[in-house]
């Protein structure tokens, strides 16, 4: 029984990378169109959103979002989430119609095909390279100059400990937010771990709760003001962890 149930959820992490490619595949002359200039990344965005919403639905994932605030059309935010599953990238692409760019490790730029615009569209970030981390300051104050969003996981990686609910955060997203002023965006993401783990052996079809909270204001803040926003987002996201609302 536990053989089968093995190589089931080896076909399911295989069925995965397959309708990561697939559509990027098929989408490519077009993708390739969208990256050439700057001002075309909205076009990318609404691709890499389509591109989401297929991986999500093919993997038998139900979306179930609960929204305390709509984002506002135009308006550049500090997207925030806890971070357990590579679904998190489609999960939150799928949340946000507002573009928005990503911070994430440079490993995933490995990835066959993936890995091609990931490169090309997010902010790469090596976490063992001190020069690396700093230039991730500039790469995203330019592109919150273009108008865009980032999205930041502020744990810096998925917890080591699989027991952890929810790991210490970073300052660099909020140190971000403040110095450009803008809103601090959290989202509490409930089975991303169930669901798709980075576990090899285990993801299962079902639904995946989010929990879009209200945003929270930067506009009056210094950057000493960086650990209190630090540590009242992450209590706004531990919180729905351990006391559900969706």
């Amino acid at each position: 029984m536990k053989f089968i149930k093995n190589i089931a959820h080896v076909i399911y992490r295989i069925w995965f990378y397959i309708l990561l490619a697939i559509p990027i595949v098929i989408m490519s002359p077009i993708l390739i169109i969208s990256i050439l200039r700057e001002q075309w990344y909205p076009l990318f965005f609404r691709l890499a959103r389509v591109w989401a919403t297929i991986i999500l639905l093919g993997m038998g994932f139900k979306p179930k979002i609960k929204r305390d605030e709509v984002y506002v059309k135009g308006q550049s935010y500090m997207l925030v989430a806890n971070h357990t599953s590579m679904s998190d990238i489609m999960l939150m692409l799928y949340v946000s119609r507002n573009p928005f760019v990503f911070v994430g490790k440079k490993e995933l730029a490995k990835i066959p095909v993936f890995g091609f615009f990931y490169k090309r569209t997010c902010i790469l970030v090596d976490r063992k390279n001190p020069r690396s981390r700093r230039d991730v300051f500039t790469r995203a104050q330019a592109k919150l100059n273009q108008g865009l969003s980032v999205c930041i996981f502020p744990e810096g990686g998925v917890p080591d400990d699989e027991r952890v609910l929810l790991d210490t955060f970073k300052d660099g997203a909020f140190r971000l937010a403040i110095e450009h002023k803008i809103p601090i965006a959290p989202m509490t993401f409930h089975d991303n771990k169930k669901r798709f783990s980075y576990t090899f052996l285990s993801g299962s079809p079902g639904k995946m709760r989010v929990k879009v909270h209200n945003t929270i204001p930067t506009a009056t803040l210094e950057m000493e003001d960086k650990r209190m926003l630090n540590s009242k987002t992450r209590a706004v996201i531990l919180n729905e962890l351990e006391n559900p609302t969706v």
